[in-house]
Formats: structure tokens, C-alpha cells, sequence
């Protein structure tokens, strides 16, 4: 694929938002709005609401073209002239490229020309290679992550090692939730919405009044940055105002804070206004011109060119198939109340909480996504590929290539272990370590069995016992799963487990 078509117009996709994506400054763009997607399946309100609002703001730039039709056929031929367009970031979307581009060539269509993708730190044909020269060895996420920092030259010493001696300061950041029951952190950046956003409220309104179209969730003020100069400036206060508290606590939960320390970089990165690289740059400048503690500034660098990268990449190199993984042989149906968001039938505090924070804010945090959302997907068994397709369109900043991997890869272990070494869930214990909720639940993470069981404790041991024979190869494992005969209620736990089924907890 040629890696620039100077002279065309740049389609972009409404997730290729930034200067980035174009091969100029003055570079005419072209912007297609369809509101056929929603007709779909539903998404979330607050989701519908970031796109829109993204790419009309957009097309009120110099140079930019909206149109708004049924089908980008459609909008191809309204233009009628050269387009060109950067990889997308979907299965769907590229091999929709790809054909329009093969009919171009054949003298059959518009004339598209398809460009390699941008937006990561590493291009495709530069992950390929790095894959080629592991010589057989496990892809690892770590081994990545440091050879992306020496590439870029990111967090390094005058020899070339890691600024402070240690390329990963993940131990320093699992800290619980501070005793005081609040972190002291100033609130994050808030965009101020316009006349756009009003008029694309209007729209949402009118699709649900006269055309049918349903949504999850509820609406509500936008949150997140959705033009090139709000990104910048929420990305600013971040760096000013809450990098250095980011990562003792970035694993903490707590009901009154749900922010935290947190970015909310996630949606205008996913958006394509933020380049991954400008993010981690401007956070080593700001940590090393302030001092800031080391390991905030190298946990929020390694998520940003590590684990964002990493699952990107293996997006694509896994292939389209990964995303219908299913090692744990799960296939339960997503029940109403789950997929529904229906957080007031949940008598458990911490799930609750989560499907709250998605109902309310189509956002919660990743210990809340995948240790409580998915961690209950993966204890009652849940379809990966059906979970996968909800956390995409219940999520502000959930895309196929990021949800897949996450979800399917990581929270579900349905890969068999090919991005995670061990499935990703727990008992009550650990919920009770790293948040808030516990203490005022109808359950008891220390009981296993009755009625104030801890639906996640007395899950995590039916969950082991489902799949012993699968895990215990596990190393990870061994020792959990010896736990197992140590129960003398399991007989008891896995027929209450029986009977509790798909109902709420």
C-alpha cells in the first residue's frame, strides 16, 4: 500500500479524527455520517452522541466535507473524485476498502486508494517483523512494551536503560483505596458542549421518536474531548493536574469517585485525535520538568504505547477468527438484566456499581470492566464473542479491535491463554481489597455458601471446579486449584451455584 496519495481527498473514518491521518495540513477531507449504524444493534446513547458530535465538529474545519447518506457507496458518489483512505480499524471496514478500491481498479467504482494504517506507535509491517525475529518464542507484551520505549526513545537514562533502573514499575501501582475514602485528586477536564451537541441531541431524540432506533443507557453531559483542541487541552490538565497521582491507586475502586485518577484519554485516542506517541511524550516531559512520581508517569506511558499498542497489533496478527475464540466452551446467552443494564434487580454493590457506571456514563475504569463485569461474564460462562460485541457498544470509547482483544483475549481466556497466562478473575477478597463496596453489601466475601454468599467468591470456586481439567496445566493455577479439596462446603457451593443460574445476584 502506498504510504501517502498527495492530491486526493482523505476519507477518514470517524475514528481517524487527527492531523495525523492526513498527509498535509491543508489536505481536504471527507467525512461520511450514517445513521444506518444505529439501526443495527443498539449502542449506547452517550457513544452515539461522542461520534456525532466528533464528526460534525470536524466538518466545521477548513477543507472538510460531510456527507451524510445511507451507505459510504453512497457518499463515494456524491464526491465524485479520488479519495483516499487510511487502513480503518475493523474486519468490516477494511475489506469494505479493499473492494471499493478493487472495483476502482477494474473501472467499476469511485477511485479509492487504501494506505497503510496510522494511529500506533508501531506500523503493521514493523510489528510482523518484530514477531519474526521472537524466533518461535511467546509474544509478550512486556518484551514489546520495552522494545517500543527503545525505538522511541521513551523513559531512558544516557545509556539507553530505563530512568530508574526498572523498565516496569507495575508493583507500585496496586495500592487499595485510600482509608480516607477519597482520593485527592482535582476532578478531571470537562468539555463545554455547544450548539453542535445540541443539535446532535435533537437528532438523537428525533431517531428514537420517529425512526424506532433504540439506545442503551441514558444521556447526559458530554465528558470526553471531541475536537483536536479540546483532546490537547484534557490531556493538558491530565499531565498538570492528575498524572502523578495516577497509578498508586490506578487499580482502586470507589463508589463515590469513579474518575479516579484516570485519564479519560481512552475516547479522544480512540477518536484518532491524540496521537499514542504525543500522549507518552508530553507525559515523560511534564513528569521529568515536575518531578512527578516515576511510577505514575511509566504506568500511564505503559498504557498508552504498551498495552493499547500490543492489543492492537494483535488484533490483526491473530486474525478475524480470534475474535470467535471460545477455549472454555462458554455458551450461555448475555441474560436481559446484564445486557440490558438493569443495575436495580443486582443486590451485589460492586456489580451494581459497574452497570451503573456504564448505564449512567458509558464509562467505567479497567478494574471495574474486567475484573467485575467480565469476571462475572467468565464465572456464570457467558459467550466471549456476544460479551465482546455488548462491551463495544456499551462502551464510549468500545471499538472492535480494542474490545476484542480485551474482552475475548484477556477477560474471558477464551484464546486459551495467548494474550493473558491465567484467567482474569477472582473472588470476593479481592474485591473487598481494592474497593469500596463490601461494606455495605447484603453479601459477605469471606462466605462461601448461603444466603450471604459473595456471589463472586462462591463463583470464582465453581469456576475452578468447571474447569479444572482445562487449567491444570496452569502454573499460575496450581496452587488455587489445590484449594479446591480443601473445601469441605463444595459439594454445597456448586448446587447453590447450580441454582442461582442466570438470575442476578
Amino acid at each position: 500500500m502506498p504510504a501517502r496519495a498527495p492530491g486526493t481527498v482523505r476519507w477518514l473514518f470517524a475514528d481517524q479524527l487527527g492531523p495525523h491521518f492526513l498527509d498535509a495540513p491543508d489536505q481536504r477531507v471527507l467525512l461520511v455520517e450514517s445513521a444506518a449504524v444505529f439501526r443495527r444493534a443498539p449502542v449506547h446513547r452517550r457513544k452515539a452522541h461522542l461520534v456525532l458530535s466528533a464528526l460534525r465538529h470536524r466538518a466545521l474545519e477548513p477543507g472538510a466535507r460531510l456527507v451524510r447518506a445511507c451507505t459510504y457507496r453512497e457518499a463515494l458518489a456524491a464526491l465524485d473524485e479520488p479519495v483516499s483512505v487510511c487502513d480503518p480499524t475493523s474486519w468490516g471496514a477494511r475489506r469494505l476498502v479493499r473492494r471499493l478500491a478493487g472495483e476502482a481498479r477494474s473501472g467499476a467504482g469511485p477511485d479509492v486508494r487504501v494506505l497503510a494504517s496510522r494511529g500506533f506507535v508501531v506500523s503493521e509491517p514493523q510489528f510482523r517483523h518484530w514477531v519474526g525475529g521472537r524466533g518461535g518464542r511467546r509474544l509478550l507484551m512486556e518484551d514489546f512494551y520495552r522494545d517500543v520505549r527503545r525505538h522511541h526513545g521513551l523513559l531512558l537514562d544516557g545509556r539507553g536503560g530505563p530512568v530508574g533502573g526498572t523498565w516496569n514499575l507495575d508493583e507500585l501501582n496496586r495500592e487499595p483505596p485510600p482509608r480516607s475514602g477519597r482520593l485527592d485528586v482535582p476532578d478531571p477536564w470537562w468539555p463545554v458542549e455547544d450548539e453542535v451537541d445540541a443539535q446532535v441531541r435533537e437528532d438523537l431524540d428525533r431517531m428514537v421518536r420517529e425512526e424506532g432506533v433504540r439506545f442503551l443507557g441514558e444521556d447526559g453531559p458530554r465528558r470526553f474531548a471531541v475536537t483536536r483542541a479540546e483532546a490537547l487541552a484534557a490531556l493538558e490538565h491530565f499531565c498538570e493536574h492528575r498524572l502523578d497521582a495516577f497509578g498508586a491507586h490506578e487499580d482502586a475502586v470507589l463508589a463515590g469517585q469513579p474518575w479516579m485518577a484516570h485519564s479519560l484519554l481512552s475516547v479522544p485516542q480512540n477518536l484518532g485525535l491524540l496521537d499514542p506517541l504525543e500522549v507518552a511524550r508530553r507525559a515523560e516531559e511534564h513528569g521529568r520538568a515536575r518531578r512527578l512520581r516515576l511510577a505514575s508517569v511509566e504506568g500511564f506511558v505503559r498504557q498508552v504505547v504498551g498495552w493499547r499498542s500490543w492489543t492492537w497489533h494483535l488484533h490483526w496478527h491473530l486474525g478475524p477468527e480470534h475474535g470467535s475464540s471460545n477455549a472454555l466452551g462458554a455458551h450461555e446467552p448475555l441474560p436481559e438484566w446484564f445486557a440490558g443494564l438493569d443495575d436495580g434487580v443486582v443486590d451485589a454493590n460492586c456489580l451494581a456499581h459497574a452497570l451503573r457506571g456504564v448505564r449512567e456514563e458509558g464509562w467505567v475504569h479497567h478494574v471495574p470492566r474486567l475484573m467485575l463485569l467480565g469476571g462475572w461474564a467468565l464465572q456464570r460462562g457467558y459467550r466471549p464473542d456476544e460479551l465482546a460485541d455488548w462491551f463495544r457498544r456499551s462502551f464510549v470509547d468500545g471499538y472492535e479491535w480494542v474490545m476484542t482483544t480485551n474482552v475475548v483475549g484477556v477477560s474471558q481466556h477464551a484464546d486459551g491463554g495467548v494474550l493473558a497466562t491465567k484467567p482474569y478473575t477472582s473472588g470476593g477478597a479481592y474485591v473487598d481489597r481494592m474497593t469500596d463496596f463490601c461494606g455495605g453489601c447484603r453479601y459477605d466475601p469471606r462466605v462461601r455458601v448461603g444466603e450471604r454468599a459473595c456471589p463472586y467468591t462462591a463463583g470464582y470456586w465453581a469456576f475452578l471446579h468447571a474447569h479444572r481439567e482445562r487449567l491444570a496445566a496452569n502454573p499460575r493455577l496450581r496452587q488455587a486449584l489445590r484449594g479446591l479439596d480443601r473445601l469441605a462446603d463444595l459439594d454445597a457451593l456448586l448446587a447453590q451455584e447450580a441454582v442461582r443460574g442466570a438470575d442476578p445476584p
